[in-house]
């Protein structure tokens, strides 16, 4: 990963000390009911990552930590298997959480933003809450709060196990990645209901089934489902369980007493600001087509006179950086050295450092040669880190390492990272999410088109239609 690229970074603005806050549950300053959780998780020990009531989990893997939220906040965006598993009923006979009523309240930031407010939504159907798992023949059990594909609708689902399965709820959201949401369930025998930043969107039936005593043995899952796959893709702080339904009252008290650790935070508005990667100019006429290539958002302004070689091409560092406020914005000019002749080097911006580097929310701003003065414009104010990435290509297939690395989250050392057959450069390339084996997908198939130079140039659609192929099973045509 040393090859694969180097960091650099700044803070630009002030911090202020955080507002305190009420218990949740408290009422706070209104006349609101108190209810007692039954457990809270603030994400504070990251280390065992115990409740706050110093309950370990029953397991743990590839999850990290981030300065971002209320303190520090739990993340689960991984291209390998990652989940948090606790107790549905600890050893010493407390219960962290409750199947025919109770309520859930957690705060939630996305690493995407949905298909409906300008990106592509997780790519899987991400978990957020769940006990059990889900079968088609709805036969083993399964309770679960989860987002869309496509990041665009919350639901709330149950199998009890008899075979039969049951949406309660389901309502509308459109997040954009990095900003914080509170979310709360509600539920009992005569009503359900979510909540989105303390205000009700939907409400439906009571629940009158829920899974039995094979899944209380399992626990449940924070972010995931059991097997670590269904990742919800972001951050989660401040999460607690109740045993009762909260009134409405209560829960918009409980976002009102948040809020301020959320929203007047000056660590969270680093990295609330949506940082959207820049345009490129993909090339397929090559063996290996350059997948992301371009200028992007960066300007060349002038070449330096001053300059250094690299040992190699993969020597290569940011110098010069300047930052200067532009209104509510930030402009910076940073110059390009070391390195070699005829490389280029991708810019990567990010507001926050993730241990991995991988795990954090990354841009890809364009690219640029050594000894070029460039600048970016219309930054957040805040925390700002840059990576310049290699031309470093270890699977060949287009994406740099740094690119897999920090924004398709895929391993640079496996050309097909999801066993679809398609190399992920080429998935990139085609708006595919390299993390999703589209062919395995019961509802959809890849259909396959080419031009004159043989290259691959749509995937999408239905599964229906025919491929017409050749003696040897080239497709010569498709059909839908």
């Amino acid at each position: 990963m040393a090859r694969a690229f180097i960091v650099t970074g700044f803070l630009f603005g002030l911090t202020q000390s955080i507002l305190a806050q009420f218990p949740p549950g408290s009422g706070g300053t209104n006349s609101s009911p108190t209810y007692t959780p039954l457990n809270s998780w603030s994400f504070n020990d990251t280390t065992n990552w115990t409740s706050d009531n110093a309950h370990a989990p029953i397991s743990f893997t590839n999850i990290s930590s981030a300065l971002f939220g209320d303190d520090t906040s739990l993340m689960l965006n991984t291209n390998v298997p990652a989940w948090l598993q606790f107790n549905i009923v600890e050893k010493d006979n407390t219960t962290n959480l409750t199947f025919d009523q109770g309520s859930v309240v957690f705060w939630f930031a996305p690493a995407w933003a949905g298909t409906n407010a300008g990106g592509t939504g997780p790519g899987l159907w991400g978990r957020l809450i769940e006990a059990g798992g889900y079968a088609p023949d709805a036969s083993f059990g399964w309770w679960s709060l989860y987002v869309d594909d496509v990041g665009a609708n919350l639901y709330f689902t149950v199998q009890p196990g008899d075979g039969s399965t049951t949406t309660y709820l389901t309502t509308p959201i459109s997040w954009s990645s990095n900003f914080w949401h509170c979310v709360a369930l509600t539920y009992s025998a005569t009503n359900t209901a979510l909540y989105v930043d303390g205000s009700l969107t939907t409400n439906g039936a009571g629940i009158t089934a829920w899974p039995g005593t094979n899944v209380l043995a399992g626990g449940f899952y924070i972010g995931s489902d059991s097997n670590g796959v269904m990742q919800a893709q972001g951050y989660f702080d401040d999460l607690y369980t109740y045993n009762v339904p909260l009134d409405s009252d209560t829960v918009y008290q409980i976002f009102n007493d948040f809020y301020p650790n959320y929203y007047l935070n000056p660590w969270n508005w680093e990295m609330m600001p949506d940082l959207i990667s820049a345009p490129s100019n993909p090339s397929t006429n090559a063996v290996t087509p350059d997948v992301i290539t371009g200028q992007g958002n960066l300007i060349v302004t002038n070449l330096s006179d001053d300059f250094v070689y690299g040992t190699n091409q993969n020597q290569v560092w940011i110098t010069n950086l300047i930052a200067t406020a532009a209104g509510t914005n930030v402009n910076v000019t940073f110059t390009i050295e070391g390195g070699a002749n005829g490389y280029y080097y991708d810019v990567f911006v990010g507001t926050s450092l993730t241990s991995p580097l991988g795990n954090g929310n990354w841009s890809w701003q364009g690219q640029a040669q050594r000894r070029q003065q460039c600048s970016l414009s219309g930054l957040p104010q805040g925390t700002i880190f840059f990576i310049l990435g290699t031309p470093q290509d270890s699977d060949t297939n287009g994406l740099t390492d740094a690119y897999e690395l920090l924004i398709t989250h895929t391993n640079p050392n496996v050309d097909d990272q999801n066993g679809a057959g398609i190399p992920n450069g080429w998935q990139v390339l085609l708006g595919l999410n390299p993390l999703v084996n589209q062919v395995a997908q019961p509802s959809t198939r890849a259909n396959y088109g080419y031009t004159m130079a043989d290259w691959l140039n749509g995937v999408g659609g239905i599964k229906n239609g025919t491929n017409s192929l050749d003696a040897e099973g080239n497709v010569l045509q498709v059909s839908q």
